[in-house]
């Protein structure tokens, strides 16, 4: 294949990452106005947990299958389909009447990302070989920084002119020039060997999570831990996740590998990696509150606040990549996931007054901290697999790190409305019911109904209730992530990284963070087969 078509389809895949990346960070900027009642959709808290929730859970249940599905059908017709499905969810989520149909919307969403995620990846490995192909990987996994950066900006210029569905309409135009890249460049790769597709896996795999997820959030709701719709629910998607697991160990050829999990090093890095992205999930979550809800930031403002972050996560990865060279693994990102896990729990110093800097400072160091251990652990985890199980593996890393972001948002938002609910309750006495009711729901709900019946003093308690919540909520994360840094120290104690892998994926280091990669199956170096063709060379 000529070189400059090469570059050119690596143009097109680039864009179609960028894609996923600018919707992941443009609803973080959007969940405050979408719980306004006037300029949003009225939800709360659990609504926009599960509109966060329900996009991460079918990304990480669906990418193993769709991987097979590029097998099968060929990875140019899996990424198009994903991009027309991503397309069409985008549009309904812009023109959703009511909470329910927003979360129906970002569910579809999560689909068509799980069919673009690993097929834009298969594309790019039968495109590049030898050397190229890290340079290509390198060069495309900047997307995931230029999304971070972009994102959030590009939604607080949405916000602040239009109404709140344009930030997922913006979607559209970009998948349109992806289509017309893929029809005029990208050949219809697929696998020699086809994988088998893993109906029962899938279902079991959705079930168990959307039903512990449904637990979790639904405490958040009730404020209690000991009903009965809670620990059901929990106990119920914990037993169907144990029979999802009995059921891989049983498949010949698993998409997801529990196997895997057995071994220290990979098992426990993967597990570490999950804590983080737990813990990360849920301070997002967080942030998206405190900056427009009780700062009073307006979208814009709250984008462009978030950009250290984004480039602390794009610095991090290439600066760990060294440092791992340059040292160990262990003695890298151990101390970098100690560090993310304590700026982490710094949000609980932060309150109504907080000087802005400082807030900046910290999501700098928090973002290049996050870099450091995502980009190295990933690339070194892989490494550690022979090639015919890189497949297997990739599944396995992708899935557990898209769990631990939904059970993170699940938890880190039920923290929150309980204990926002128990703190500004002393503030309501004498309050009418139906004002008391609406108070009790969010700080944004407070805000709303304080306005609405002329009382000043609710949106202070609403606010310093919040504050007082976030500042409970990022104890436990700081704890997570902590707990997470001990799992990794004692996951690499013996672990030792191959030179050849370092060469390999020095350049995927340096890459930028990316939480959605994804590693073709075995035989990714086999030479492709397009449509209609016998096994030909590239």
């Amino acid at each position: 294949m000529p070189k400059s078509r090469q570059q050119l389809i690596l143009s097109v895949l680039m864009v179609c990452s960028l894609l996923i990346w600018l919707d992941n960070t443009v609803l973080s900027t959007t969940l405050e106005t979408l719980s306004d009642p006037v300029r949003g959709l009225n939800a709360s808290p659990s609504e926009l947990q599960w509109a966060t929730g329900s996009y991460t859970l079918a990304f990480a249940t669906l990418m193993f299958t769709a991987g097979a599905l590029g097998d099968r059908f060929g990875h140019r017709t899996v990424l198009v389909a994903g991009l027309v499905v991503f397309a069409a969810s985008s549009v309904w989520a812009a023109y959703a009447g009511d909470a329910g149909q927003l979360i129906a919307a970002r569910a579809a969403m999560g689909v068509g990302s799980a069919l673009i995620m690993p097929a834009n990846l298969a594309v790019l490995m039968w495109t590049f070989t030898g050397p190229a192909r890290s340079t290509a990987i390198a060069i495309s996994s900047t997307a995931a920084g230029v999304g971070m950066a972009v994102g959030p900006v590009l939604a607080g210029v949405l916000l602040d002119r239009f109404w709140w569905g344009s930030v997922f309409l913006v979607n559209v135009p970009v998948v349109v020039l992806a289509l017309i890249g893929i029809a005029l460049l990208v050949p219809n790769f697929r696998s020699p060997v086809a994988r088998p597709l893993d109906p029962a896996g899938m279902l079991l795999s959705i079930s168990g999570l959307a039903t512990l997820a449904y637990g979790l959030i639904r405490a958040g709701q009730v404020a209690s831990w000991g009903r009965t719709d809670v620990w059901g629910p929990i106990v119920g998607g914990l037993v169907l996740l144990a029979v999802f697991v009995l059921v891989e160990l049983r498949v010949k050829v698993p998409s997801f590998d529990p196997r895997l999990l057995a071994q220290r090093a990979f098992g426990g890095g993967n597990v570490a990696l999950g804590l983080l992205l737990f813990a990360v999930s849920a301070v997002t979550f967080y942030n998206a509150f405190y900056l427009q809800g009780a700062r009073g930031y307006s979208p814009m403002e709250a984008g462009l606040a978030g950009i250290p972050t984004a480039v602390g996560a794009t610095l991090g990865a290439p600066v760990g990549a060294r440092l791992v060279r340059q040292w160990s693994l262990r003695t890298v990102t151990v101390p970098a996931l100690t560090v993310a896990a304590l700026t982490m729990g710094a949000y609980g110093l932060f309150g109504l007054e907080t000087p802005l800097v400082r807030i900046e400072l910290l999501l700098l160091v928090q973002g290049l901290a996050v870099g450091m251990v995502l980009g190295p652990v990933t690339a070194a985890l892989i490494s550690t697999l022979p090639l015919e199980r890189a497949g297997a593996g990739s599944a396995v890393t992708n899935t557990v790190r898209q769990t631990g972001s939904v059970i993170g948002i699940a938890v880190g938002g039920t923290i929150m409305s309980i204990v926002y609910r128990r703190s500004i309750e002393p503030s309501l006495d004498g309050v009418p019911g139906p004002v008391r009711e609406q108070a009790l729901v969010s700080a944004e709900q407070a805000r709303h109904v304080a306005d609405a019946a002329r009382r000043p003093e609710l949106v202070r308690a609403a606010d310093e209730a919040f504050v007082h919540a976030m500042h409970v909520g990022a104890v436990w994360i700081m704890l997570i992530g902590l707990f997470g840094a001990a799992v990794l120290l004692i996951a690499l104690r013996s672990a030792r990284k191959p030179a050849a892998a370092v060469r390999e994926a020095d350049h995927e280091q340096e890459a930028g963070p990316s939480t959605t990669e994804t590693v073709p199956h075995a035989g990714a170096d086999a030479r492709p087969r397009r449509e209609g063709e016998g096994v030909g060379s590239h």
